[in-house]
């Protein structure tokens, strides 16, 4: 793309050369001919290689190359970046060893790679691509330009929307975690015979779990991004337009509501309430029950931050205090001997 075509795409002011070739995207410290980058800074500390660079709109440094002003830069470079570096597409095949059930349906312009499996009375939109592992259980719809990384595993009944990606080592629609005790100790398994349904526009990353409904549904809602190793439970119901990092785990039942942010190494409780626009900071703890309402979050029990950062004040400040306390006894108990021998001496 020109440095012009890029500017009307991301509705940018251009400053420079309006023709100027891109080829690729690349960070600014690395960037060179061809490359664009971005800064978030209003002025410049190092130049760059790149050939263009998007900037903030007040952006008064000065650079050698075109520069592209807009409101935020790194939003604007990532829809650059998905013009110059496209999803990997692969041309319509059916591997040789991929094994299909007579009763699936497969739409138009799909990939389906080497030992994939399709189950019966299963629906693969049109565009998807299966990639080599990957398996689809009996009764699972995936929607249209679904991407299936390597060893995927999505479970009977499930339910797939459209353009949804789940990287390598997902499994949607395990069984829950879901057992009841009887007199003697012993575990039996609650039914663990619903199903998970996947908005669309969703992304999860490699060794994800998302586990069935017990009876009901487990939901992801549409546009939701989701890291890798997170852990799912049974009846989860998780809004739209959530992010949620690595190593979390959400326990049965939690519902999580629209645009909330969840850290990483986060544990939550089940049945616990996280209401739309709450951010919850990385190894926070959500007991059980727990209603998190709008606003950041942090710490164990999961607090307010104004509160969890006073708290670690307070906790930063015992050593002092210990050692004061010391100080006022010592000085105490010197002032007792002196009265004591005060009394002595009359």
């Amino acid at each position: 793309m020109k440095t012009r075509e890029i500017a009307e795409f991301i509705g940018a002011e251009l400053a420079g050369d309006s023709d100027t070739e891109i080829n690729a995207v690349a960070a600014y410290e690395r960037a060179s001919a061809g490359d664009i980058a971005f800064l978030e800074k209003t002025n410049v500390e190092t130049e760059t290689g790149a050939s263009a660079v998007i900037v903030l709109a007040d952006f008064s440094g000065q650079l050698r190359c075109p520069i592209l002003k807009v409101r935020s830069p790194k939003l604007a470079f990532a829809q650059i970046a998905s013009i110059l570096h496209p999803r990997k597409q692969r041309n319509p095949e059916i591997h040789e060893s991929a094994v299909i059930a007579a009763s699936a349906n497969l739409g138009e312009n799909v990939f389906i790679g080497a030992f994939t499996t399709v189950g019966e009375n299963s629906e693969v939109g049109d565009g998807c691509q299966l990639r080599a592992g990957s398996k689809v259980g009996d009764g699972v719809t995936l929607g249209k330009n679904c991407v299936l990384h390597p060893n995927v595993f999505v479970e009977d009944g499930c339910i797939i929307g459209d353009d949804v990606v789940l990287h390598s080592g997902v499994v949607i629609g395990a069984d829950g975690f879901g057992y009841v005790r009887d007199d003697k100790g012993s575990y039996h398994k609650f039914p663990q015979i619903g199903t998970v349904v996947i908005e669309g526009n969703v992304e999860i990353g490699a060794n994800t779990c998302v586990d069935r409904g017990a009876l009901g549904e487990t939901r992801i809602g549409e546009g939701t991004k989701i890291d890798n190793l997170v852990q799912i439970a049974h009846n989860v119901q998780i809004g739209k337009r959530v992010v949620i990092a690595a190593q979390t785990g959400i326990s049965g039942s939690t519902v999580i509501e629209d645009d909330c942010v969840i850290g990483g190494q986060v544990g939550m409780g089940d049945h616990a309430r996280v209401q739309s626009g709450a951010v919850i900071g990385s190894q926070a703890g959500v007991l059980p029950g727990k209603i998190v309402r709008p606003g950041v979050w942090w710490g164990t029990p999961v607090q307010p931050l104004d509160d969890y950062k006073r708290q670690n004040a307070h906790v930063k400040g015992l050593a002092k205090t210990k050692d004061e306390l010391k100080d006022l006894k010592r000085k105490i108990a010197d002032l007792e001997d002196e009265t004591n021998r005060n009394r002595n001496t009359r």
